[in-house]
C-alpha cells in the first residue's frame, strides 16, 4: 500500500518508540496531545485516541490504537477519530489492532490502561482550562467489576442504590464506599482502589474515608452520617437483577467483502477459510455482538476508511446495541476470536509482517532524526541453584514408589514415571520443587498414580511445593541442572511397562548395553548436560546437536555441522560419564565411515537446519474456573495488562507463558477450586484459546499464594511483602488505606488437596501419548491412610501400609525438612562408596586407593590416558601426596565436601 507523508497528521511523527501510552483529544479538528498528569480524564463531550505500544524483547512492537466516543461528541468528531486512527496505523507501517471504544461500554482492555479506573467527566475539553465550567459537587458513583472496574456517575438519588453493585458518595470532607449486600470481594476491593484514587487526586489525600455495609445501620455513626445526605435511612427495595447481563459469546458469523464505494455483499457461505480473505479488499465479519473489518495489506487508506465508515452505518441501520464491539485488523494481524470463526487458518504466524512493518517505521524514524535501537535477545533465565545434594527421585511402578539412590537418580527411563523433588533456598528461605517426570513410552495406570503421590505430597506440606507436569521432551529449561548430569535410556522397569512389552509383537527397542544404542547430546555445560538415547535410526541425527553411537566396547562421536564448541566440550564430558571403558572415534558429519551408517541400518535423510528457539510473547492472566456443577466446561477471563494486585486471593488464576503454564490458588479461594486446580490447568491447555500453539505436553505449574517460585514472580514487579497476608480481598485493602499494617503470617490450612487416583486417571487420558497399557485397575489410598501419613504417623504396625509410601512421606515433608534431607542424603553418599554413578565397575574408595597413578596419566585430556580405571573416581587413584598438591586439602576434607563443589575442582584440574 502506497502511503505517502501528505496522508499523515504530523502528530503522529515519532510515536511509537516507547513503550506505554500516548493520548490526544480531538478538539477544533485537530489533534491536541494529552499530558501524563491528565491520563484516565476523559470528557464526555469529545473523542480521545490512545495508542498503546508494548516493545516486545523479541519480534517487533505490538501496537494498540483505541478511539474513545464520548456520548456528547458531535458526529464530525466521531467521523474524526475513525480516519486518524487509520492514520495512526499508516504511520507505524499498518502493524496495528484498532478498537472503537464507546463510553460506558469500553473494553476491558482499553480499562486495563488506567488504573484502577477512568471517570468521565461531563463537558468539553479546553487546552486552556482543561474544563468548560467544571465545579467541584457532591458524586454518587457506581462501580461495577473485579478486575477492571466500571465507574459510572449515577443521579444523587437513593433510587440510584441497590444491592447488587457498590457506590461512592464523594462529599467535600469524606468519601463514602456503599458494599451492596449482593455484591463481591473482588468488587468492594476493586471499588476501595477507586476511593483511594478520589481521595489522592481530588482531596490531596486529607479526606476521611468510610465504609458501609448494606443492611448494617444500628450504632455505625458512618452509616448514619451517609444516610443524612439522603435525607435519613430507609430500605432500598430488592429489584430484578438487571437484564444487562454479559453476552455469551455466540458461534454465529456472516462474511460481507466491502466495494470501494462502501457497499456490503454477502460473500453467501457460513463455511469460512482464510482463502475466501483477498489482499487486495476488505471485508466485515459480523458476529452479532462482535463485528470485525478485515482490511487486505494491499489495500489503500481511502479503501480502509470506506470500510469503516460503512461498517459503523451497518451497525446504526441494524440498530444494534452500542455494547457491540468493532474491531479492526489489517492482514496479518488477526487475533484469536477473529480466526476461531474460521474452519481452516495456517498455524504458524506470519512474522514477516510485523518485521516489514517495523523496517518501514524504521525507515520514518530515522528520516525525521530519530534513533531507532534494537531490542536486546531474549534473556536466558537465570538458574537459581544447581546442588545435586538437595535432590530425590523416586520411580513410581503401581501403588509403589522407589526412592532411587543418588548413582541411580541420573538414570532415568522412558517408559517410567518419577516423583522428583528438588529443594533450593531462595531469600533466605527453603523452597520445594516437584516434578513429575512422564515418560513418553510409560503406560496410562503409571502416569495417574505418578498425579496422584505428587498431589498426596504437595497435600502433605500444606501447599509449600510447587507442582510440575511435565513429559518427557518437553521438559523447562530449570528441569536438567536439577541432576548436573543425566541419561535417558530407553525400555522401562515398572511391572505395567513390562507386562505392556509382553503383549507387543513387535520388538520394542529397550536399552541393553550388549546392543548398539544412538544417544543425542545436550546441555550448556558439564554442570547440565543430558545424553538422550533415541531411536537408532538416521532419521534421529540433527545438524544442531552431537551424538554418541554405543556399540560393544567402542563408540562412534558424530557431531553435528551446527553444533558450538561448548556443545562438543560436553560430549566429552558425556562420553565418559556414559561409559568410561569405551574407546571412542571421533567423526563430523559428513566425514561418516560406513561401518557407522551400518549401525543405524542405513543412510538416510535428517534434519540439517539449525533448530530455531520458539520466540515467546508476553504472558497472559486468565480466571479460570469450571462453569458447570460437574467440572466439564471451563470458563476463562483473560486480566489484561495484569499487575501482583490482579492476584486475588479469592480467585483461581492461570498465567500462560506459552512455553509454560502456572495454576495461581488463592488462599481464600474456594475448596472445588482448590481440588480442581491441576484439571482447570489441563483443561486450559486442551482449549488453547489464544491459539498460540500450546499442545497438552506444556509444562504445568501448580502454584499455592505465598509459596510462589522466582520463575513464577519474575512476571510481575513483585513485592514479598504482598504476598499471603491475612483477610479477603477487601480487608486488605482496607487496612492498607487506613495506614494498617496486614499481617504476613502463613496460614496453617491446606492451600489445595491431592486429586483422587481416579480424576488423576481422567486428567492424564487428554495427555496420553502411549495408553497401550495394562489394564489392572489401581487400588486408591484410602482418606484415613492420607491422614496418617500426612501427620507423620508411624503406619509400620499397619497391614494395609505400603512400606515405599511410608517411607517416601517419613523422609521428605513431614519432619523437619533439613533434618530429613540431611538424614537420606547421608544415607545415600554412604551407598555411592560402593557403587559406579553408571554402569561402571564396582569398587570401593579403599580398592581404588590400592592403584596408584600420575596426575599426568590421569587428566582427561592426557597423551598417555590409563585403562580400566572408574573415571568418574579419577582423582582417588593419585597419591595422597600429589591428591594434597594439587588440590589444596587431604582426601577425606575433598569428599566431606557436597558433591557439586568436588566436579567443580575435579573440572578446574581436568579430571572430570
Amino acid at each position: 500500500m502506497s502511503r505517502l507523508n501528505k496522508d499523515i497528521d504530523s502528530a503522529f511523527h515519532g510515536v511509537g518508540t516507547k513503550s506505554g501510552l500516548e493520548i490526544w483529544c480531538i478538539y477544533n479538528n485537530q489533534l491536541i496531545s494529552i499530558p501524563k498528569s491528565s491520563f484516565g480524564k476523559f470528557h464526555s463531550g469529545n473523542a480521545y485516541l490512545v495508542l498503546r505500544t508494548f516493545l516486545r524483547k523479541i519480534e517487533s512492537p505490538q501496537y494498540d490504537i483505541h478511539y474513545w466516543l464520548g456520548h456528547d461528541a458531535n458526529e464530525v468528531d466521531l467521523v474524526l477519530a475513525s480516519d486518524k486512527a487509520l492514520e495512526l496505523d499508516a504511520a507505524l507501517g499498518c502493524c496495528t489492532v484498532q478498537y472503537r471504544e464507546v463510553q460506558g461500554q469500553e473494553t476491558e482492555k482499553f480499562l486495563s490502561y488506567f488504573k484502577p479506573c477512568i471517570i468521565p467527566v461531563e463537558g468539553k475539553f479546553s487546552p486552556k482550562t482543561g474544563l468548560v465550567g467544571e465545579t467541584y459537587h457532591v458524586t454518587l458513583l457506581r462501580c461495577k467489576g473485579d478486575h477492571v472496574v466500571r465507574v459510572k456517575e449515577v443521579p444523587f438519588l437513593r433510587s440510584s442504590l441497590n444491592h447488587d453493585d457498590v457506590f461512592i458518595l464523594d462529599t467535600a470532607s469524606k468519601v463514602f464506599l456503599f458494599a451492596g449486600c449482593n455484591s463481591s470481594t473482588q468488587e468492594k476491593a476493586k471499588a476501595l482502589e477507586v476511593v483511594e484514587y478520589i481521595k489522592d487526586n481530588k482531596h490531596d489525600g486529607r479526606c476521611e474515608v468510610a465504609t458501609i455495609e448494606d443492611g448494617k445501620f444500628s450504632g455505625d455513626s458512618d452509616a448514619g452520617e451517609f444516610w443524612s445526605f439522603f435525607g435519613g435511612y430507609a430500605p432500598i427495595p430488592k429489584l430484578p437483577s438487571s437484564t444487562n447481563q454479559e453476552q455469551t459469546q455466540t458461534t454465529y458469523a456472516e462474511l460481507f467483502w466491502i466495494d470501494t464505494k462502501g457497499n456490503l455483499h454477502p460473500t453467501g457461505t457460513s463455511s469460512l477459510e482464510k482463502d475466501m480473505l483477498e489482499k487486495n479488499k476488505c471485508y466485515m465479519l459480523d458476529c452479532y455482538s462482535e463485528v470485525f473489518v478485515w482490511m487486505g495489506r494491499n489495500t489503500s487508506l481511502t479503501e480502509r476508511k470506506t470500510s469503516i465508515s460503512s461498517s459503523e452505518e451497518f451497525l446504526r441501520k441494524e440498530g444494534r446495541s452500542t455494547t457491540t464491539s468493532l474491531v479492526l485488523l489489517t492482514e496479518g494481524l488477526e487475533n484469536a476470536r477473529f480466526r476461531s470463526f474460521f474452519i481452516k487458518w495456517p498455524q504458524t504466524v506470519e512474522s514477516s509482517l510485523y518485521n516489514e512493518g517495523r523496517e518501514k517505521v524504521a525507515a520514518m524514524f530515522k528520516q525525521k532524526g530519530y534513533d531507532v535501537e534494537e531490542l536486546p535477545d531474549e534473556e536466558d533465565e537465570p538458574l537459581y541453584t544447581n546442588c545435586r545434594d538437595t535432590l530425590k527421585v523416586w520411580r513410581v511402578d503401581g501403588d509403589e514408589v522407589s526412592l532411587l539412590s543418588i548413582p541411580d537418580q541420573t538414570k532415568l527411563f522412558s517408559g517410567d514415571c518419577y516423583i522428583v523433588q528438588y529443594k533450593y533456598t531462595y531469600n533466605e528461605r527453603n523452597e520445594y520443587l516437584l516434578y513429575v517426570w512422564i515418560g513418553c513410552e510409560s503406560v496410562q495406570q503409571d502416569r495417574a498414580d505418578a498425579i496422584s503421590n505428587a498431589s498426596v505430597i504437595v497435600g502433605s506440606t500444606k501447599g509449600e511445593s510447587v507442582l510440575c507436569h511435565i513429559y518427557q521432551g518437553d521438559e523447562p529449561s530449570r528441569f536438567f541442572p536439577m541432576f548436573q548430569s543425566l541419561v535417558v535410556f530407553k525400555g522401562g522397569l515398572s511391572r505395567r511397562y513390562k507386562m505392556f512389552l509382553a503383549e507387543k509383537e513387535n520388538e520394542v527397542e529397550e536399552y541393553n548395553e550388549n546392543k548398539a544404542s544412538l544417544f543425542r547430546v545436550e546441555g550448556t555445560s558439564p554442570r547440565n548436560m543430558q545424553a538422550i538415547q533415541v531411536n537408532l535410526v538416521a532419521t534421529s541425527l540433527n545438524s544442531s546437536y552431537s551424538y554418541i553411537l554405543q556399540y560393544g566396547a567402542s563408540a562412534f562421536t558424530w557431531i553435528g555441522k551446527l553444533s558450538s564448541d561448548s556443545d562438543h566440550d560436553v560430549l566429552d564430558r558425556m562420553l565418559y560419564f556414559l561409559d568410561t571403558s569405551c574407546q571412542p572415534i571421533y567423526i563430523r558429519e559428513g566425514n561418516e565411515p560406513d561401518t557407522f551408517w551400518d549401525l543405524l541400518g542405513g543412510k538416510s535423510e535428517y534434519p540439517k537446519e539449525r533448530e530455531m528457539r520458539k520466540q515467546i510473547e508476553e504472558p497472559h492472566l486468565f480466571t479460570c474456573s469450571c462453569s458447570s456443577g460437574n467440572g466439564k466446561y471451563l470458563s476463562v477471563k483473560e486480566i489484561y495488562n495484569f499487575v501482583q494486585d490482579d492476584l486475588t486471593t479469592e480467585d483461581v488464576l492461570l498465567l500462560d507463558c506459552q512455553s509454560e503454564v502456572y495454576v495461581w490458588i488463592g488462599l481464600n479461594s474456594n475448596i472445588k477450586s482448590k481440588q480442581e486446580a491441576l484439571t482447570l490447568g489441563l483443561k486450559f491447555l486442551e482449549m488453547d484459546i489464544l491459539e498460540e500453539g500450546l499442545t497438552v505436553r506444556t509444562p504445568l505449574y501448580v502454584v499455592t499464594e505465598g509459596r510462589e517460585p522466582p520463575f513464577f514472580t519474575r512476571f510481575f514487579e513483585w513485592v514479598p511483602e504482598k504476598a499471603n497476608r491475612h483477610g479477603n480481598s477487601f480487608e486488605r485493602k482496607l487496612a492498607s488505606l487506613k495506614g494498617k499494617k496486614t499481617s504476613t503470617k502463613r496460614s496453617s490450612g491446606s492451600q489445595w488437596r491431592p486429586q483422587s487416583k481416579d480424576n488423576a486417571s481422567r486428567d492424564i487420558q487428554s495427555r496420553s501419548v502411549s495408553s497401550n497399557g495394562s489394564e489392572r485397575g489401581v487400588s486408591p489410598c484410602s482418606s484415613e491412610k492420607l491422614s496418617r501419613l500426612s501427620s507423620g504417623e508411624d503406619m509400620t504396625s499397619s497391614s494395609n501400609s505400603t512400606p515405599v509410601v511410608k517411607k517416601l512421606f517419613s523422609e521428605s515433608l513431614l519432619v523437619d525438612p533439613s533434618d530429613g534431607l540431611a538424614r537420606q542424603e547421608s544415607s545415600s553418599k554412604s551407598d555411592i562408596s560402593n557403587q559406579n554413578p553408571v554402569g561402571g565397575i564396582n569398587r570401593d574408595l579403599s580398592s581404588l586407593e590400592s592403584l596408584t597413578y600420575s596426575y599426568k596419566q590421569l587428566r582427561v585430556d592426557s597423551q598417555e590416558p590409563v585403562s580400566n580405571i572408574d573415571a568418574t573416581r579419577r582423582e582417588a587413584y593419585l597419591t595422597e601426596k600429589e591428591f594434597e598438591e594439587r588440590f589444596g586439602m587431604a582426601k577425606s576434607e575433598f569428599y566431606a565436601l557436597p558433591k557439586w563443589k568436588q566436579n567443580k575442582l575435579k573440572i578446574s584440574l581436568h579430571l572430570f
